[in-house]
């Protein structure tokens, strides 16, 4: 449905594109949210006080801000209530999201799943609120190429993805096998967990 006035130019109405630049969590947990998001992704505090924080891991400003009150509290049904399902961060390259599934898997900071979407392979991981926060990688390397492939039949066929034990993938990828092998496996399920992952949304 059409939201231009009656008279108006379609120049008159192009939509300024602007750039995500934050996401906001409430929160309350704090100092733990604060610790987490640094140990994940380098996010450090600009400024800290007592009912939040804002921080970052480049030269903006901030990119994620946190909100905390003595009224907030956990939501019991949060899996199945609307709202964000996850945030998501992504690297430059397929050894930079291995290297770091070892480094968190050091701190026993574990992924709830992993998946390849076909145009990325995804690790998402529970913050202390029980947040999602997927880290991934794009596996075309080019986001015109990995847009091209999601308005393709294959992407069509299985939009989620199919899922992987990040072990398996691991280890082949330590054995030093290409990244491009090492996803036609993952997608075909050439990694498969033994076990189910929680996808953390309740389709059944």
């Amino acid at each position: 449905m059409s939201h231009t006035m009656p008279g108006a130019s379609a120049a008159e109405h192009a939509v300024a594109i602007p750039s995500l630049h934050h996401v906001n969590l409430k929160t309350p947990r704090l100092a733990e949210m604060i610790a987490w998001y640094e140990l994940v992704v380098g996010l450090r505090p600009t400024y800290r006080f007592d009912g939040g924080a804002w921080l970052s891991n480049d030269t903006a400003n901030h990119r994620l801000a946190l909100l905390s009150t003595p009224l907030i509290r956990d939501d019991p049904d949060k899996l199945v209530h609307a709202g964000i399902h996850h945030t998501a961060f992504e690297y430059a390259t397929f050894d930079d999201l291995m290297e770091t599934y070892l480094r968190l898997r050091s701190f026993n900071v574990l992924p709830h799943s992993v998946l390849d979407h076909g145009m990325t392979l995804s690790f998402y991981y529970p913050d202390p609120d029980g947040n999602s926060v997927e880290l991934q990688v794009d596996l075309f390397g080019d986001w015109a190429r990995s847009t091209e492939f999601m308005r393709g039949e294959r992407f069509a066929e299985d939009p989620i993805g199919t899922y992987v034990d990040p072990e398996l993938l691991v280890a082949a990828w330590r054995e030093g096998e290409d990244h491009q092998e090492l996803h036609r496996r993952a997608y075909r399920g050439g990694f498969a967990p033994a076990v189910s992952q929680d996808l953390r949304v309740p389709f059944a």
